[in-house]
C-alpha cells in the first residue's frame, strides 16, 4: 500500500485517456489533486527563476543582511515553511489520485507496460496522454558522443599565461552567466514559465501527430543518462517519398509539438522529431556536449530500432537546430544530405550583436568556452549534399534590420563554397558572391542572365571532374580557368546551394519548398573521408 500511495504521489500527470468506445475523453483531477499539482508547478517555477536570477537574489540577501546570524534564522524558517508545504501538496496528490479510478487505472497499465514492454502493452500505454517522465525507456544509447564525431581543434583564447591570469575573472563571470541565465537566453525553450504558457498547445500538436499522422512516442536514453521525447512518423508503406527519413532539429524555442516536423509530412517522408534536452518531456540543458549525445542516441535509435540505412536519412535543421544537424551530418557523412532554414554560421556575432558592447569580453569567452555553436566549422567537415534556405525577411539571424546582406546564413555558404571549392572561391569570387547574396531574388536572377549563365554546361563541368577524380572535398576544379569559366561556375554552385524564401523567421517552411539537398549525379561516386 505504502508503495502505491508513493507512486501515486511521484508518478506524472495525466491528461487525458481513450475509453473503451474509442472516445478521448480529459481526465478530471479531484479539487484537492489539482491545488496540490499548482503547488508543486509554482514550486518549481520559482525555484527555476531563482536559479536563473540568483546572482542578484545573491547580492540582494548580502546587502540587506540575511547572511548574518538574524537573517540566516529568518531564512532557514522560511525554507522549512516551503518545504512543509511542498511536503503535504505531494502527499495531498498522492491521496487524491490514490481515490480516483481513471487515475488507479492508468497506474496498472503503466506498471504492467514497465515490467514489460511488448507491442500490446504499449498500445495500452498509448490510450494515455501523460506526463513524459513516467513514460518508458524504449532504446537506450550506451555509446558517447565523443566517440564517434570528429573533434574540431579549439583555438585557447590566450597566448600568455599573463593573458590567461588576466582573463581569469571574466571565465568567472562567464562561467556564472551561462550557467544561470545565459543558457536560458540562448534556449529560452528551457524555461518552465514559458512551457507552461504553452503546454495546451503541445499536447494538442502531440495529439494532432498521434491521430492525424498515425505517429508514435519514443522514449530514448542518452550515454549522459538524460531521455529524449522523440515522435516518429512511418510512411514507408504510404509514399513515395516514404523510404526516405527526414530527422528534424528544432529551433531555441522549437518543439516537435508545434515544430518542423509538418513540413516533411506534408511532402510525403517518414519523419522523426525529438526536442532538445530540457525541452518538455527531455530531460537535461541543451549544453553542447548534451546535444551531441542527444543526436547521436536519436540517429542511433533511427538505424537500429526504426531501421534506416543510413543512405536514406536527411538532416533537417531549422535555425539553431542547425547545430545538432551538423554535427550530426559530420559524425554521419554517410547521410543522404542535409537542409538547413534559417540558420547560421556562428552564434557569437549574433550574441555579440545583441548584447552591450562592454559585455563583449565576458560574452565572448562565454560562448567559446562553454556553448560554442560553430555550425559553419561542423559543416565543412560533411561531404554530402547539402541545401540552405535563407528567409528574404529574416529579423532573428541578420545583425542589421532589414539588411539582407547581414543575414548569417550568407556567411555559412560562404564558408562551405569556399571550402568545397577554393580555386573557384578565391578572395574576387567571394566578393562578387557577398555582392549576389547582398540582392533579392530578383536580383541574383538578373545576375545569372548578366553572366550568361548555361547550366548544362556547369554541371557537366562538374560531372565530368567527379567522375575522373572523387566527390572528395576540397576539389581542385578550376585551377586552370580564366575569371569568366570562375565566376559563372560560383554563381551556378550558389544558386543551386541555397535558395531563398520570402518569409520571416518562424514562419513554417510550406512542403512544396521543401526538397532534396542537389547533387551532382556520377557513375563512380565515391568519397574519400
Amino acid at each position: 500500500m505504502t508503495s502505491f500511495i508513493w507512486d501515486c504521489m511521484f508518478t506524472g500527470k495525466l491528461f487525458k485517456y481513450t475509453t473503451s468506445d474509442s472516445v478521448e475523453t480529459p481526465y478530471q483531477p479531484s479539487v484537492i489533486e489539482s491545488y496540490s499539482d499548482h503547488v508543486i508547478n509554482w514550486f518549481y517555477i520559482f525555484l527555476e527563476y531563482g536559479t536563473y536570477t540568483s546572482p542578484v537574489i545573491v547580492g540582494f540577501l548580502y546587502r540587506s543582511g540575511y547572511f548574518e546570524p538574524e537573517g540566516l534564522l529568518t531564512l532557514s524558517k522560511a525554507a522549512t515553511t516551503v518545504g512543509l508545504i511542498l511536503v503535504a501538496s505531494y502527499c495531498l496528490r498522492g491521496y487524491a489520485r490514490a481515490n480516483n479510478g481513471n487515475y488507479v487505472k492508468f497506474l496498472s497499465t503503466l506498471k504492467k507496460t514497465q515490467k514489460n514492454l511488448t507491442v500490446n502493452a504499449k498500445q495500452e500505454l498509448m490510450k494515455y496522454d501523460f506526463e513524459f517522465k513516467s513514460w518508458p525507456v524504449e532504446y537506450k544509447c550506451t555509446q558517447d558522443a565523443r566517440e564517434v564525431g570528429r573533434r574540431i581543434p579549439k583555438k585557447p583564447s590566450y597566448t600568455s599565461f599573463l593573458q590567461f591570469i588576466w582573463q581569469v575573472p571574466y571565465k568567472i563571470m562567464a562561467y556564472l552567466a551561462i550557467h544561470t541565465f545565459g543558457i536560458r537566453l540562448i534556449y529560452p525553450g528551457i524555461v518552465g514559465f514559458l512551457q507552461m504558457l504553452l503546454d495546451q498547445g503541445l499536447r494538442q500538436g502531440r495529439s494532432k501527430l498521434i491521430e492525424h499522422y498515425r505517429g508514435e512516442r519514443f522514449k530514448i536514453e542518452t550515454a549522459d543518462k538524460n531521455y529524449i521525447d522523440t515522435m516518429f512518423v512511418d510512411k514507408r508503406n504510404a509514399s513515395p517519398n516514404g523510404n526516405t527519413l527526414v530527422v528534424c532539429c528544432e529551433g531555441n524555442a522549437g518543439f516537435y509539438e508545434i515544430g518542423i516536423m509538418t513540413t516533411p509530412l506534408e511532402a510525403g517522408y517518414s519523419t522523426l522529431g525529438w526536442n532538445h534536452p530540457g525541452f518538455a518531456g527531455s530531460t537535461g540543458r541543451p549544453y553542447p556536449p548534451q546535444e551531441q549525445n542527444a543526436i547521436h542516441a536519436v540517429m542511433q535509435f533511427a538505424e537500429n530500432k526504426l531501421g534506416f540505412k543510413r543512405e536514406d536519412i536527411i538532416i533537417f535543421g531549422w535555425s539553431i537546430g542547425g547545430y545538432s544537424a551538423s554535427w550530426a551530418a559530420m559524425s554521419y557523412p554517410e547521410v543522404k544530405g542535409i537542409i538547413l532554414d534559417a540558420t547560421f554560421d556562428d552564434v557569437l556575432p549574433l550574441a555579440c550583436n545583441i548584447m552591450p558592447s562592454w559585455l563583449e569580453p565576458i560574452v565572448k569567452i562565454a560562448i567559446r568556452d562553454h556553448i560554442d555553436l560553430n555550425i559553419g566549422e561542423q559543416l565543412i567537415r560533411y561531404n554530402g549534399p547539402i541545401l540552405l534556405v535563407r528567409r528574404a525577411e529574416d529579423e532573428v539571424i541578420c545583425t542589421r534590420p532589414n539588411d539582407i546582406s547581414s543575414n548569417r546564413i550568407n556567411d555559412l555558404l560562404m564558408k562551405v563554397l569556399s571550402h568545397r571549392f577554393p580555386c573557384i572561391f578565391d578572395n574576387l569570387r567571394l566578393r562578387l558572391l557577398l555582392e549576389y547574396l547582398s540582392g533579392a531574388q530578383a536580383d541574383q536572377e538578373e545576375y545569372v542572365v548578366q553572366f550568361n549563365i548555361d547550366d548544362r554546361l556547369c554541371y557537366s563541368k562538374l560531372q565530368s571532374y567527379m567522375s575522373d577524380n572523387s566527390k572528395n572535398y576540397p576539389m581542385r576544379i578550376g585551377e586552370d580557368w580564366n575569371d569568366s569559366e570562375k565566376v559563372k561556375m560560383a554563381l551556378f554552385l550558389a544558386k543551386n546551394y541555397m535558395i531563398e524564401y520570402k518569409a520571416t523567421h518562424c514562419v513554417p517552411l510550406p512542403p512544396d519548398v521543401f526538397r532534396k539537398p542537389w547533387d551532382v549525379a556520377v557513375e563512380n561516386d565515391f568519397v574519400h573521408l
